[in-house]
């Protein structure tokens, strides 16, 4: 197995909470299953803080960021039972690491944090 990139991203949660007074924002960065899940959440600026870092971190570790035709709603975030996150890969995403890196057998690793004025997130992104 092989590491084909990494990506980290910190963001200020108070940055994240000005944002979410903007509906668009809401509607232009998360997909809709991750507002859904929001609505069930007791702190939604640091849930919605650390997607938005994950996003991050996941472009980063591409190597493209948020260009050629990635845009932060093709990122979805899930947890699973126990909490633990992961991205949900589709498509449009296996599509875009197989032309960056020519391969179609790959695992995305993510893991995030926050305190209270920052969230982190980390990604690896591995060959099979």
């Amino acid at each position: 197995m092989q590491i084909l990139g990494t990506g980290v991203d910190i963001v200020e949660n108070i940055r994240i909470k000005k944002s979410l007074k903007k509906k668009l924002f809401i509607k232009r960065i998360f997909t809709v299953s991750e507002i859904l899940y929001a609505k069930k959440v007791k702190d939604k600026i640091n849930y919605y803080s650390k997607r938005f870092a994950a996003k991050e971190a996941l472009a980063k570790s591409i190597g493209i960021g948020f260009r050629h035709n990635l845009n932060f709603k093709d990122i979805s975030i899930i947890n699973n039972k126990e909490g633990k996150p992961s991205f949900v890969i589709t498509d449009k995403l296996k599509k875009i690491v197989k032309k960056q890196f020519k391969t179609s057998s790959f695992n995305f690793f993510l893991s995030i944090s926050d305190e209270k004025k920052y969230s982190i997130a980390f990604v690896i992104l591995q060959k099979k």
